[in-house]
Formats: C-alpha cells, structure tokens, sequence
C-alpha cells in the first residue's frame, strides 16, 4: 500500500528493489478501489513546477495537471526504472532522480509545490525531521507541500482491522498506519495551512507551507 521507500531505509530501500517488478500488481486492489480515484484530488489546484517526492513506480503520474512541470523522486532506482517506463508510455516528460528525501538533489526555492503520497509512512520516525526539512528546502518560500498518508481509525472496529493488517503492511511495504510526521512540523519549519480526511478517517492530506525554521 505503500507509495514509495523509506528515506534513508536500508530496510525499506532493500524491500522495494525487492518487490519493484511486483509492486504495481501487490498494490492494483487498493489502486483499483479508491486510490485511483484520490490522486486528482491530491493534485488539484496545484500549478507550475511540482515534485512528486517518492513517486515510486509513478502512480500519480496520470493525475498532473495540465501544464504543469513535474520532477520526481525516489531512493529505489528499481522503482525509478518503472516510472521512467510509466512516464514514456503515458507520453510525458517528468524529471527523475534517485535520492533520499533526506539528501534531495536540489537547489532551494525550486518547487512551486511538493506532493508525497503514502511515503511519510515508511519513514522512520528519526528521520522524519530530516525528510521535512528537505522538502522545506527546495519549496519556493510561497509555495505549498502535500502529504498524504494513512492514521489509524478512531473506531474499534476499523483500528482492530488496522492492526491486523499492520504485520503485512510493514513486512511487504515497510509502511506503518502510524507515521510520526505531525511530531516534527515545528523542528522542520513547517507550517499546517489544513489537514482532512480525504478517505474515511484513516487517510489524511496534510497541506504545509513553509515557515520560520526553529
């Protein structure tokens, strides 16, 4: 369910170099179901020079807006070698580099807009500082960050069902249903322009931009 690898990961990093030939068909029920149907949101409103921070094997692909000009990157050069493919068959021009979302391979102030889709999950939470940062980095002053990733459900029911799921979705995706990400907006110098639910209560769109560095 995973969008993309782990920044700075090993383990993460060895698990979609692993599962990178696999990964669009282990993850085609959820793509299927509802993702697909999420990923023009997530990109809505968004305009000029974006990057798609972890962009995997390339699913948002499909959703960029018009005109816009998109970078994209990830730290698994399997799973860059599927969005290049994705990239050439969908006829599109996009950007792509293999890096860490701790290291980005980028000036500052390049990015009108940065969007990570189910990527926060599979950051260790001592990285998470470092990855924001990053992304707070190459984000034009006036510009804005979309994070997109699971939460755990407040109701019992589906919290239970999370839990038991937790035990594939860390051994197949190296992801988690409880990403520490919010914890570190302050220390990355991150503010929360709004955070929904864009799915249910367990998937949520945190919008940021950037603010005083602590």
């Amino acid at each position: 369910m995973s969008q993309t690898i782990q920044a700075g990961s090993l383990n993460a990093r060895q698990t979609y170099e692993r599962i990178a030939a696999i990964y669009d068909v282990l993850d085609a029920p959820y793509e299927i179901v509802w993702k697909r149907g999420l990923r023009r949101r997530i990109f809505e409103g968004l305009g000029g020079e974006i990057l798609d921070a972890g962009c995997g094997t390339g699913r948002n692909f499909v959703a960029f807006p018009d005109g816009v000009k998109v970078s994209g990157c990830d730290a698994s050069a399997a799973m860059l070698a599927r969005a290049r493919a994705r990239a050439e068959n969908l006829g599109l021009l996009v950007e792509l580099r293999r890096c860490d979302l701790t290291r980005l391979d980028w000036p500052d102030h390049r990015f009108d807009a940065i969007v990570a889709t189910f990527v926060f999950a599979c950051i260790e939470d001592h990285e998470q500082a470092a990855a924001l940062s990053e992304l707070r980095r190459v984000c034009k002053p006036d510009g804005e960050i979309r994070i997109v990733d699971y939460r755990l459900s407040p109701r019992p029911l589906a919290r239970a069902r999370q839990r038991l799921m937790s035990a594939w979705l860390q051994g197949t995706f190296a992801a988690t249903y409880t990403p520490t990400t919010e914890n570190h907006f302050d220390a990355a110098g991150l503010e929360v322009i709004d955070e929904t639910f864009i799915r249910g209560d367990d998937l949520k769109m945190i919008r940021l931009r950037p603010g005083k560095a602590s």
